[in-house]
């Protein structure tokens, strides 16, 4: 009895002091056993953790205090003064890859089920984000930089009004009062930081501040801005945290938090919080958890042999790595790890084969995350730093109808590129399939085709680059679990500043894609990738590859059959037979612009005859082609 009074006492005080101090007034230390509302992946856990998500992928969890509350001043109809501090934590068994972020939020709603995951953590989706009456308020702890929310960097904190795009946002961090100087925060470090959020009614004044724990609120926000509430917080409203994952297993955690209206928020003990669990465990060596026992009594041999079975592991996971790739760190995947992600590149993993190399199926340890990783021969190191620099480049854009790089890895005499893992393969097998296979019906071939001019107009107007793409076919464009077409494979792409002169390279890409002005002059433009994407419409329309050859082993270009169809009035005749006339004959993308008038010139034009007047052997160009492209690197770079 002397023994559980005690505990039945400690028990009571930490359940009151995770409970509700007023109505206005919140203070949380832990969890356990308080009224937070929880939806989709949020949850308590045992230890008394708030868990937002819970290391599933492409998710979103949300937590809310369950009641509403009064914001607006009945005075003066003014949104009051309120302030909030929290405790958080973001972990993933694969740090460098974490995804997304969380938010705290002010919301009319608990109701967030329309709101999608990844970028728009849980909050929105691509109809609703900018829309004014969303009514929202929110602070972004993100881990991503999305161009399309002019995120500045992969690691910041951001002010959102009813959109993910911030109004004012800055690289996480504090300010150290005693130095004045600003300190950098990894969010995703696995460690547990603080953040305050201070709203000043009078001075319609925003104010967000965040430190390690064990710092006390420094002097000087991080981040703040005048705005006036007043035009957003609908009355009332709640609060709480959203928070959504990617294609990487991250987990979001709240520890504790505080609340109070008109009035700083309650401080919070740091001592009475749960813990975080540890990150991810890494893999140790099983065979240097058996030698290390029994070194001191095993034999010269037993010891000879683990030393050399050590120099052959380490030489099997041999990485070439050099001084400049430091900037790059993040974007780095090691070798072993891709190695035990394919199971040592076994067959069974293939994905694909080409004159550009092989693609592998990949598991990524711990995390779980499918990827495809491609194997890219590279035996000169000229424009190497330029083509890395490329690649993580291009690792930063996010567009749903483009296949994301994650990253990348450089062994002896090879180039190892990661991607998502595309479920479904790529479109080609589904053009060329046998004739009793099941093939592509028109609604989903047209939903391919403006999906990739979607992602097209991205690489070329949108983005903060020029991406010129060259290898626009339908076996790079791959297709998600729900059939959405996405264009993949950027081993041969360019990056330009906007407006700037396009060099001349060498030709590289595939025959039957190439634009005349290509072969001719050697510039890749966004002129060039949309020739291509047009040979790309025709190819999935009439279901045939860009470039056959015929019975008399004649090289024949569907553009050209087309062209003949189109002059005899034959048109529909080149679409693909295994739609059995289910299309519609008008459609034409978007209907934005009419379909063009051919000239008798246009009627009677060929591309082969052109490329053969410039003095190009269609033959000859399709091997120096297959060359280009299999060397990849040093070919076109």
């Amino acid at each position: 009895m002397e023994f559980f009074l005690p505990c039945l006492l400690l028990s009571l005080g930490l359940h009151l002091a995770s409970i509700p101090m007023s109505n206005s007034e919140l203070l949380y230390l832990g969890f356990t056993g308080t009224n937070i509302t929880v939806e989709e992946t949020a949850s308590i856990t045992s230890s008394g953790l708030l868990e937002l998500t819970n290391g599933t992928v492409i998710s979103k969890g949300h937590a809310f205090y369950p009641s509403p509350l009064h914001f607006l001043n009945s005075a003066n109809g003014k949104v009051k003064s309120f302030s909030t501090t929290f405790v958080f934590g973001i972990l993933s068994s694969y740090p460098s890859l974490t995804q997304h972020g969380l938010v705290f939020v002010v919301a009319p709603t608990k109701n967030f089920s329309t709101a999608l995951s990844n970028q728009y953590l849980g909050l929105t989706n691509s109809s609703s984000n900018n829309d004014p009456t969303n009514h929202l308020f929110a602070i972004e702890l993100d881990t991503i930089e999305n161009v399309e929310f002019r995120d500045i960097d992969a690691n910041h904190v951001g002010i959102d009004i009813n959109s993910l795009i911030s109004i004012q946002s800055h690289h996480a961090g504090y300010y150290d009062d005693t130095s004045g100087r600003f300190q950098s925060l990894d969010l995703h470090s696995g460690e547990a930081m603080q953040v305050w959020v201070d709203y000043s009614g009078e001075a319609e004044q925003i104010n967000v501040t965040m430190a390690p724990l064990e710092i006390e609120k420094p002097s000087r926000p991080l981040i703040s801005t005048t705005y006036d509430l007043s035009t957003v917080i609908q009355e009332p409203s709640y609060i709480g945290f959203s928070s959504s994952t990617g294609s990487v297993d991250s987990r979001h955690y709240v520890l504790g938090w505080s609340f109070n209206m008109d009035g700083p928020a309650p401080k919070i003990d740091m001592a009475k919080l749960p813990k975080l669990p540890p990150m991810g465990k890494k893999r140790q060596s099983k065979l240097l958890d058996i030698i290390l026992p029994i070194t001191t009594a095993a034999s010269i041999i037993v010891v000879g042999t683990g030393i050399i079975l050590l120099i052959r592991r380490r030489l099997r996971y041999t990485e070439l790595k050099e001084d400049w790739e430091v900037e790059f760190g993040p974007h780095r995947i090691s070798y072993k790890d891709l190695y035990h992600a394919t199971d040592g590149f076994q067959n069974k993993n293939l994905l694909g084969a080409g004159g550009f190399g092989k693609v592998y199926k990949g598991v990524l340890p711990p995390s779980k995350l499918e990827v495809a990783v491609k194997r890219v021969s590279h035996e000169s190191r000229q424009g190497m730093k330029e083509f890395i620099a490329e690649v993580v480049s291009i690792g930063r854009i996010r567009h749903r109808h483009l296949v994301q790089l994650l990253g990348y890895c450089r062994r002896k005499g090879e180039l190892l590129l990661v991607y998502d893992y595309m479920p479904n393969g790529s479109l080609d097998k589904y053009l060329y399939c046998e004739e009793n296979k099941p093939t592509l019906n028109w609604d989903q071939r047209f939903r391919i085709i403006k999906g990739i001019a979607s992602g097209l107009l991205y690489l070329h107007e949108r983005w903060d680059k020029v991406v010129i793409h060259r290898d626009i076919k339908a076996s790079n464009v791959l297709l998600d679990n729900e059939m959405n077409g996405r264009l993949g494979d950027f081993g041969l792409a360019r990056l330009y500043d906007h407006g700037s002169d396009l060099q001349t390279t060498h030709v590289v890409g595939t025959i039957g894609y190439l634009a005349p002005e290509l072969i001719s002059t050697g510039k890749a433009s966004p002129l060039t990738d949309v020739f291509a994407f047009g040979r790309f419409l025709l190819e999935v329309t009439c279901g045939q590859r860009p470039l056959s050859v015929s019975a008399d082993d004649n090289q024949e270009l569907l553009v050209d059959r087309v062209l003949e169809h189109w002059r005899k009035g034959s048109l529909t005749e080149a679409v693909d037979t295994r739609l059995h006339g289910d299309y519609d004959v008008d459609e034409y993308l978007d209907r934005e612009l009419p379909l063009p008038e051919l000239t008798h010139t246009d009627m009677s034009f060929s591309i082969l005859t052109l490329m053969q007047d410039e003095g190009f052997d269609p033959y000859k160009l399709s091997s120096s082609i297959i060359s280009a492209s299999s060397s990849g690197i040093s070919n076109g770079r």
